[in-house]
This record gives C-alpha cells, structure tokens and sequence, in this order.
C-alpha cells in the first residue's frame, strides 16, 4: 500500500477563491482537515520565499496539527539557503511535538526564485569558495546536529553553575528520522543515501538523458536505494514522488483540465542547465490509474504527493482528493 499525501504552493491571488495570504493559510487548514476525513494521508506545503506563496511552514504546520488528528504534516521543501539551523531545529522540534511527532520534514537546496540572491537579504552568504547548495548543506549539517540533541553552544558558567555545553531546546527524539531531501538529480540523490536522509523527488528534475521522466527518476531512486544499502544504514528509507494528477468525472473538471489530457514530459532549460518536467496526468479514472500503475518512479516510491490546484479553494480539491482516494488509488494498486 501505498502513502497518498497532498502538496500545495498556497498560491493566492485577487480574483480566484484564494485572493489573500490569509486566505490560503486557513484554507490549507481546513483541507488538511477534509482530507484526513477522506483518508488521505499527508498534508505537505511548499515553502517560497518574495512570492504570494507560503513562506512560514511552523505556523501552518501547528495550526494544521491542532485540527487533526492522524495525518502526516510535512514541508517539501524548506530552502536551506535562507534557514538558520538552530532556529529552525527550535521550531521543527516544537511543531512536532504539538502534532504528535507527526512531521515529515522535507529540506532541500531549494529551487530558482524571483529574488536575485534571496538568501542574502535573510542574511545567509555563501563563504568563500561555497556554492549556494553547499551553504544549503553546511547549514543542514548543523541542523541535524543541533535536531538531535547534540551541544552546539558553550554554556555561560555565571549564569549555569559550571562550564560545558549546551543544546538547543526543545528536541523532538525521533524527528531525525523523519528529515527528507529534496533531490533533482541522481548525484544528489546518491548524496541523500550516503548521509541517512528520506529521498523527495518532484514533478521537475534538473538534469535530462533523453529517456523519460519516470524511467529518469525511476533510475534515480534506484542509486538512491543502492547507495542506503551500501551504507549500512539500520533503518528502511522513505521515498515520495510529485505528481500532478486530475481526475475528470465533472464538467468542472472538464472546463479546468480536460486541455490537459494530452500532457506530456517537456525538456527546457532551468537555473542554467537542463531540466525535465514531468507529464500531468489528467482524465478519467480508470484511465490515469492505468497511466500511473505503469509509472516506474511511483512504482518504486512508497509515498505518492499530488500536487492541488489550490487557487480553486477547499470544496473542489476535497472533490480532487476524493476521486484520487476512491477511484485511482485502488485501480492503481495503491490501496
């Protein structure tokens, strides 16, 4: 059986049912709630930065946690780039503890955004001779040291008692084991296996050998899976995949998505080199749960995130999530 979460951008706009950040903040609340009703089983939220987008996951996540009771809570992804480690090893631990340890924590590199040199005016610049995805890995390392209890700061003997030191508080015990990487090439993903982390890949990869998006990231998974072995680690590593999939059983649904049965992988160009989108998968049921069980990267993931048009409120991707839930899970093996 396979996980089934959801993945939303929080877009908002004026003019859609989503005009305003507030807006979709409690609408990302209320279809945590709905689908956790339907038996979905992860609610996940997409962090950017200089976007009418969601930019603050610990609030939403805690908010999210107060109104359910089972389903996974999870980010996919936290820009590392603009993360200080020992804060954000505070909140991580704090929100998930209010949920119940109940926290998928997806972290990555992070992806082109609209701010040139964002991170730098949060105050993160890569040293000299760094690239901004090894600032994203040096500040990961110190957050999982810090995430697992591990002192990272001296002790003021005048205000302690006696010299040593201290960790941050508070900790979450198996939190650890629930940290994710984002990861959009297979030598990135070889990397997520060699340091011990869950493997994320999205409905984009940033690398292109010709052959499709799913056998491309099939492969991928499968360095991934070959390098955990190797390694020894003593736990069995999560895996997820993005999707974009539309069920059409309404003339709603037609009007929105029916352009999209025709979808297909594309190949463009992307932060300076290279990349393959994948396809959405858009018609009837039976007909992508068919397209989907011959999907060799959902095939080889244990967890499947389909991304929601959020912008079209809660009502109509609770009525996405339910056909999802109902029609395509068990037609594609999933359930």
């Amino acid at each position: 059986m396979k996980k089934i979460g959801f993945l939303s951008f929080g877009h908002h706009q004026p003019g859609t049912p989503t005009p305003t950040a507030a807006d979709a903040l409690r609408q990302m609340v209320e279809l945590a709630v709905a689908a956790e009703a339907l038996g979905v089983d992860g609610a996940f939220l997409r962090v950017h930065h200089f976007a009418p987008q969601f930019s603050t996951p610990f609030p939403l996540l805690a908010a999210m946690a107060a109104r359910t009771d089972r389903i996974e809570l999870g980010t996919a992804v936290i820009d590392m780039r603009y993360e200080n480690p020992l804060y954000l090893a505070e909140q991580a631990a704090a929100t998930d503890l209010l949920s119940g340890e109940r926290l998928q924590l997806g972290i990555s590199r992070g992806s082109p955004e609209p701010a040139l040199h964002g991170a730098s005016a949060f105050g993160y610049v890569p040293a000299d001779g760094e690239t901004d995805a090894d600032m994203a890995r040096r500040h990961t390392t110190m957050f999982r040291r810090a995430l697992s209890g591990a002192a990272v700061v001296r002790a003021d003997p005048q205000m302690t008692g006696r010299p040593g030191m201290l960790a941050v508080q508070p900790t979450s015990p198996t939190l650890a084991e629930r940290i994710w990487w984002g990861s959009g090439t297979r030598a990135t993903a070889k990397w997520t296996a060699e340091v011990g982390l869950n493997l994320m890949s999205s409905t984009l990869l940033t690398e292109d050998t010709g052959v499709p998006f799913d056998e491309l990231q099939a492969e991928q998974i499968r360095i991934f899976r070959e390098e955990w072995a190797r390694q020894g680690h003593l736990r069995e590593p999560r895996v997820s995949v993005s999707r974009s999939v539309i069920p059409i059983t309404t003339d709603t649904d037609r009007r929105f998505f029916g352009r999209e049965r025709d979808s297909r992988d594309e190949v463009g160009y992307l932060d300076g080199g290279t990349a393959r989108f994948g396809r959405t998968y858009a018609g009837e049921p039976d007909v992508i749960a068919e397209q989907l069980a011959a999907d060799a990267a959902v095939q080889a993931a244990d967890t499947v995130l389909v991304t929601v048009p959020n912008q079209l409120g809660v009502g109509y991707n609770a009525h996405l999530l339910e056909s999802i839930v109902r029609d395509v899970a068990p037609a594609a093996g999933w359930r």
